[in-house]
């Protein structure tokens, strides 16, 4: 197998890509470069292979398990969302958080704003609305769950393909 077959050009010995050798460097010097080259090519190449074939194993591997790839998604955002909550940045921001809310619950404004807001919930025009968007999310629910649903069932015919 020659170097050409890797993508990288087979150059006569003595002879760089341009058909002169680069200054500085003898014929014997490109030669031995040259051979190098089309070792550390091989040795890609092979790596390559194996990397494919480790891959092919671990997917059977996967599949015999019963893991899907809809269930490493799932495991993947799990614990992408626990090493964020779990993160400096996230306690400080959530610390920051709840001190704010503690601050502004506590304030005659809220308080003035929550009694109002509790006069509205007891309104009919609310009321009305709030049954309405009620049945407008059981509604929209379902469609999802629906759609949830031939997700998962189209991901299992492709890992059992």
């Amino acid at each position: 197998m020659d170097s050409s077959e890797h993508g990288s050009p087979v150059i006569s010995p003595g002879v760089a890509i341009g058909g002169t050798l680069p200054p500085g460097l003898t014929e014997e010097e490109a030669e031995e470069i040259q051979v190098e080259l089309t070792k550390v090519d091989d040795e890609i190449q092979t790596l390559r292979q194996v990397l494919m074939a480790k891959e092919r194993h671990a997917a059977e591997l996967k599949r015999r398990l019963g893991i899907s790839p809809l269930s490493e998604i799932k495991q993947n955002i799990t614990k992408g969302w626990h090493d964020v909550q779990c993160s400096n940045a996230y306690m400080r921001t959530s610390q920051t958080l709840g001190d704010l809310n503690r601050r502004v619950t506590s304030s005659n404004l809220y308080l003035t704003a929550s009694a109002t807001l509790e006069d509205i919930g007891r309104s009919d025009a609310y009321k009305r609305t709030q049954e309405t968007l009620s049945q407008a999310g059981q509604m929209t629910s379902a469609a999802f769950s629906t759609v949830g649903s031939a997700i998962r069932n189209r991901f299992g015919e492709m890992s059992t393909k």
